[in-house]
């Protein structure tokens, strides 16, 4: 009982230490931030006895419309709670790009939720060129920590060219899986490979806990799936890591597959996951589809 009283007293001595040291890089980021945006940026005539280029505090509290006194005591560090709502004033008022904005609702203590129409999911040509690359060998796709389907390769739609078809689709590659009836699920030991992905699902989501589209994507799942609701309330997690995933298709048979996960500059959330076939079979197995394609 020792124990866990001192791990919990030093788990809290931990975060409040945090907490103290976020509020100081808070002010200091939001200093310069205001410093180099001048008035003429927002449409605002200079004035007189401007003392430096950047706009005042009143200023950026008149953008943001928020209270003057509240964005003081913020840029200040005092401890004070944020809604993502404001936040997102205050970041539009300062012209903070996307890795700003996230850094800002960080140092906030909020949890940040970027908006689609950011373009922070947008897979860009050379990502999509890198992954077109690996075909016809190495099947390849880009998820986010949430596994929606952003790009993907010819060799990959071919592992999952039949439930496409069939109307499931590839926009998320968890709700695909769950939601086909067992027999039709491409993945070989659905038993065990499914408690390890949703397991990695559970360790991104706690940098998510509470946006909008991780609980509506949470609670839909749960609906459609009782499976996924027992693996997703046993609470394990687990890092994304290379394994070896057996595939099976209807007209080469099974294939087995070691995955290894990249991640990608300027896209934190999201990972390449490329596969390469793990022996001779499964190598001409894939050279198979491939060749069907062409049929």
């Amino acid at each position: 009982m020792g124990d866990v009283t001192t791990m919990t007293a030093t788990t809290n001595t931990t975060d409040a230490a945090t907490h103290h040291r976020r509020r100081p890089e808070l002010a200091a980021f939001l200093r310069s931030r205001r410093a180099r945006v001048t008035p003429a940026d927002v449409g605002m005539p200079p004035g007189l006895r401007r003392r430096t280029p950047g706009l005042r505090r009143e200023e950026v509290a008149q953008l943001s419309g928020v209270c003057v006194t509240w964005y003081t005591w913020l840029e200040q560090g005092r401890p004070i709670n944020a809604s993502a709502q404001v936040l997102d004033a205050v970041a539009r008022t300062l012209r903070l790009d996307r890795p700003e904005r996230e850094h800002l609702y960080h140092l906030a203590e909020v949890p940040y939720a970027p908006d689609r129409q950011e373009g922070a999911e947008r897979v860009g040509p050379e990502i999509q060129g890198i992954i077109d690359a690996l075909d016809p060998h190495h099947p390849a796709v880009v998820y986010n920590e949430r596994y929606d389907v952003l790009a993907t390769n010819h060799a990959y739609r071919d592992l999952f060219a039949r439930h496409d078809a069939k109307g499931f689709g590839l926009r998320n590659v968890l709700w695909t899986l769950f939601t086909l009836p067992e027999p039709d699920c491409p993945l070989v030991f659905r038993e065990s490979e499914l408690p390890l992905m949703v397991a990695q699902l559970r360790g991104a989501y706690g940098r998510h806990v509470g946006e909008p589209a991780w609980e509506s994507f949470i609670h839909r799942l749960s609906a459609v799936s009782n499976y996924f609701t027992e693996l997703w309330e046993s609470g394990n997690v687990l890092p994304p890591g290379p394994r070896v995933k057996t595939f099976r298709h209807k007209d080469v048979g099974e294939m087995r597959m070691t995955s290894v996960s990249l991640s990608i500059n300027g896209m934190p959330e999201c990972r390449i996951v490329a596969y390469t076939p793990n022996d001779e079979e499964s190598r001409q197995r894939i050279e198979a589809l491939r060749d069907r394609r062409g049929q």
